[in-house]
């Protein structure tokens, strides 16, 4: 009989899919049973958590425009700059990018992945590297060229046991070269070849896959397997393909992401990756294609926005509102085709606030990256209106100490909390009279019962239930928070 790791091993040497030996968070079969969510932070992005609710609505929140923060004037850049791709790397901030000087889509010279950093996410460095050279000058911040560098995605490989080396791993290429061919780094700037020829294609997929949108990779420690997701065809429409991979090197064939969404729609990117605050949830942030409905702008295609969309298991998403996280808003210049592209990551630029960063007036000579703003773990809310609203959670168990919420109010509402026991009955000292309501606007306020509050610690590894009431409020995540050293 095959160990697990042999039988792993033999399911990458023969090219089986390994999307079905992977570990999402298990689902309880029922209501009866009780989820166990130990002390990690949940978001409130849907009923997950919820059994019944009344008088709430989910609400998806939008990043708050913010400074300009790079523009494109060298001549290896230009109007055509896309693809962005940032991360946070000991206490720098890391951005790659793609370039088209010449709207070179089609050529195998004229396409270039370019890099920058900074220290606090709003003023970007492109340093002169030296590696590649342009018009017969190394002075650039050129790191690739050619059809792998069309949209040459890195990230930083957490894999227990991963050589120096390799510590920076990306994907790159396109269907003109037979798909995505796979790279490693020391250094994240200087970049070598695992194999010559391409490590992720087609394969079986059934309809077109021309890898030629940003396509991204990232080894998942839950699930401990390598991802890349990409664009594909479903139907004739543009959706999202899913391929994984143990070594990097070997990799199944595509399969389709199934998207819960109010619409059949064109998904130009994903931007997809685990929340690196709740890393159980996959956040993805699709670039939106409209190919019917004409530019503003005299050749510039098509226009674009972005939406939202969350998953548990990294292969089935909802789509979270028909609305978009990123508008094109009223400059006749954002309704091109390429603008409104998220960058593929998130960077928590202070303790209360998530920057992104998004394409805009592409193909223009005014082209630029905007910065946007978030609150921390601030995607979607579950809203109470004035007149109230409440809702109970399913049976669950926690470990922490303490109950913290991500939370806003008005000035004239509330929330109040109590914790139940399976069957729905408050537990002594962990009633709605013994909870002082609260009201503000907190990203983490840790909530008590009583005076000088009841020991919630006692209540670990017990089956209860949380029922929340709520006027005029907004909460975003909760969590049983493990108590600090020196106090909680």
């Amino acid at each position: 009989m095959f160990s697990s790791f042999l039988l792993r091993t033999f399911r990458i040497a023969a090219g089986f899919p390994l999307l079905a030996s992977c570990h999402p968070t298990p689902e309880p079969a029922d209501a009866s049973e009780s989820l166990a969510i130990g002390a990690r932070l949940e978001l409130l992005l849907d009923d997950y958590l919820i059994e019944s609710r009344r008088n709430l609505e989910f609400d998806v929140h939008q990043p708050r425009p913010a400074e300009k923060v790079m523009t494109f004037e060298a001549p290896w850049e230009g109007p055509f700059c896309d693809y962005f791709t940032v991360f946070e790397d000991k206490g720098v901030f890391r951005m790659y990018y793609a370039t088209h000087p010449q709207a070179g889509f089609a050529s195998d010279t004229d396409q270039f992945t370019c890099y920058a950093e900074s220290t606090n996410g709003i003023d970007w460095t492109k340093p002169s590297l030296g590696i590649v050279r342009f018009q017969g000058s190394g002075n650039n911040n050129i790191i690739n060229r050619g059809w792998t560098a069309h949209n040459f995605s890195p990230f930083i490989d957490t894999k227990p046991g991963t050589p120096a080396d390799q510590r920076y791993k990306a994907v790159g290429g396109h269907a003109r070269i037979g798909g995505l061919k796979t790279f490693v780094s020391g250094d994240g700037l200087h970049w070598r070849l695992l194999a010559e020829e391409a490590r992720i294609t087609k394969g079986s997929y059934p309809e077109p896959v021309g890898f030629d949108s940003q396509n991204i990779a990232f080894w998942d420690p839950r699930r401990e397997a390598y991802f890349a997701y990409f664009r594909v065809k479903h139907n004739g429409k543009r959706a999202i393909g899913i391929s994984s991979s143990e070594d990097f090197l070997h990799w199944s064939d595509p399969e389709l992401v199934r998207v819960e969404a109010p619409s059949q729609q064109d998904l130009y990117t994903n931007a997809t990756r685990p929340y690196f605050r709740a890393p159980h949830r996959y956040l993805a942030f699709p670039m939106r294609y409209a190919p019917g409905h004409p530019s503003s702008i005299p050749d510039t295609k098509s226009a674009c926005d972005a939406v939202l969309m969350s998953s548990r298991d990294g292969k089935n998403f909802q789509q979270h509102s028909s609305e978009p996280f990123l508008w094109p808003g009223p400059e006749k210049e954002n309704w091109t085709k390429h603008s409104n592209m998220p960058a593929w990551g998130l960077l928590a630029t202070s303790e209360t606030e998530l920057s992104v960063y998004y394409t805009q007036h592409f193909y223009l000579p005014t082209a630029h990256l905007r910065r946007g703003t978030l609150g921390i773990d601030r995607f979607v809310s579950l809203h109470a209106p004035l007149s109230g609203g409440e809702w109970t959670s399913k049976p669950l168990q926690f470990s922490g100490d303490d109950l913290v919420l991500n939370y806003r109010t008005s000035a004239v509402g509330s929330i109040r909390v109590s914790i139940l026991d399976r069957d729905g009955q408050p537990l002594d000292g962990f009633g709605m009279e013994q909870f002082p309501e609260i009201y503000g606007d907190e990203i983490a306020r840790t909530v008590s019962w009583g005076n000088g509050g009841a020991n919630l610690a006692k209540l670990k590894g017990q089956t209860v239930r949380l029922r929340f009431v709520m006027e005029d409020a907004d909460l975003f995540s909760i969590q049983f928070r493990e108590a600090q050293a020196g106090g909680s």
